[in-house]
């Protein structure tokens, strides 16, 4: 009886936390020219959250959003990951620290080149933290796979 309590009690605990994620993903790959492509990651933002930039001050106290690519033998990565999306600032005034943070939705979008004409994936994890104006939530990290050919 013990158990079956702790499994259901476990249940509600992962929908609640599933519930309360307020941003979902989606993951693509855009041709750009023969070999080359952007890999775009978009955040959907529920409404009254919003999630922090990748740049921040050196005073900042939130997580910035993180991108990792996974190492692959036949992708070449170009540049920084960019974001495509309305940055909006804001400081702090009790702190005085200013914060770079989107809403609604952001795109961010890394230059690939596969090194053959051979179709093959791009992963990794991006790292990420969301907030209202009243709280946030513990950084979250989500895996992404995106199909290059």
């Amino acid at each position: 009886m013990k158990k079956t309590i702790t499994i259901l009690l476990g249940m509600v605990v992962i929908q609640h936390c599933a519930s309360q994620m307020p941003v979902s993903w989606t993951y693509t790959a855009k041709k750009i020219s023969n070999n080359t492509y952007e890999v775009r990651l978009k955040a959907n933002i529920s409404d009254g959250w919003h999630l922090y930039a990748q740049e921040q001050s050196g005073d900042f106290l939130g997580n910035p959003t993180k991108v990792k690519f996974n190492k692959h033998p036949l992708v070449m990565f170009s540049g920084k990951t960019k974001e495509i999306g309305k940055l909006e600032k804001t400081k702090d005034p009790v702190l005085e620290i200013e914060s770079g943070y989107y809403s609604d939705e952001v795109e961010f979008v890394q230059k690939v080149t596969v090194k053959k004409n051979a179709r093959t994936t791009v992963s990794g994890m991006i790292e990420f933290q969301v907030c209202t104006d009243e709280k946030c939530l513990p950084p979250a990290i989500v895996s992404f796979r995106v199909v290059v050919n």
